[in-house]
């Protein structure tokens, strides 16, 4: 009697096995091809190649009492994303898009981080800088497991979404989100969060770079940057990295495909 071959892997990466047989066929997941509506194409998308990345939506960017609100800057701009992710969000886990939560969060020893990065976060070096603590409720800023680093409570993370931390701008240098979409069979990538112009951006263009599908959901990304910053993400991410939506444009392809 034949037994079953056995998964090994994650599907779609995934062969099946016994001690006689390995299929790498890697049978295909099925499709569910979706049309959305962009500000420069109509794109027709794969929900079955395509995840969406969540970034740095976490309290020392997005909360009164983050590490961004102590030097002074206004967060309330990169709260305006928080409503528009949660009507998103759940519409894309019922259509089994993996959702990745793109954090922030440095090693407790900083062994990583150099001190060009260092010198963002505390430039005179007698500041409250990376792994230093909050004087508002002494979580450490940017640091993996505390406070600082987590998402915001508005915003809520189911058991089968991913977490990621990263420790530069970019999602993808030195973290393994490149592997995980790869053995998700992930080609297409929805980007929300913020800052639009520095780590959204830098994360999109890295994508791009490493051949994914870019799609920038406007109205889930923010900057507490000057307005022409964001002016100039949005032209960028038009002209070179990839294509620019809003969450409805999504909702809308979403209600509307087979």
């Amino acid at each position: 009697m034949n037994r079953p071959l056995r998964t090994l892997g994650i599907p779609p990466n995934a062969w099946a096995v016994d001690e006689a047989i390995a299929d790498i066929t890697r049978p295909p997941l099925a499709a569910k091809i979706i049309t959305l509506k962009t500000e420069t194409k109509t794109l027709h998308l794969d929900l079955a190649k395509t995840a969406i990345l969540v970034i740095d939506m976490q309290n020392d960017f997005c909360h009164p009492d983050g590490w961004l609100a102590h030097i002074g800057v206004d967060v309330t701009p990169a709260r305006k994303p928080i409503e528009p992710i949660n009507k998103l969000l759940p519409e894309l886990r019922d259509r089994d898009v993996p959702v990745i939560w793109l954090n922030w969060g440095n090693r407790p020893d900083l062994l990583n981080i150099s001190a060009n990065v260092r010198h963002v976060y505390d430039p005179t070096g007698d500041g409250i800088g990376l792994g230093d603590p909050l004087p508002s409720n002494n979580a450490r800023v940017l640091m993996a497991g505390s406070w600082a680093a987590a998402v915001v409570d508005e915003l809520k993370q189911l058991p089968q979404d991913i977490c990621v931390d990263k420790y530069r701008m970019s999602g993808f240098w030195d973290t393994p989100l490149d592997s995980i979409l790869r053995n998700l069979g992930r080609t297409t990538l929805l980007f929300a969060g913020v800052n639009a112009d520095q780590c959204v951006l830098v994360t999109l263009q890295d994508a791009n770079f490493l051949g994914y599908d870019c799609v920038l959901v406007k109205d889930c990304t923010a900057t507490t940057s000057p307005e022409y910053c964001w002016q100039a993400t949005i032209y960028n991410v038009k002209q070179c990295f990839g294509f620019v939506t809003d969450s409805q444009a999504i909702l809308h392809a979403l209600a509307t495909s087979n």
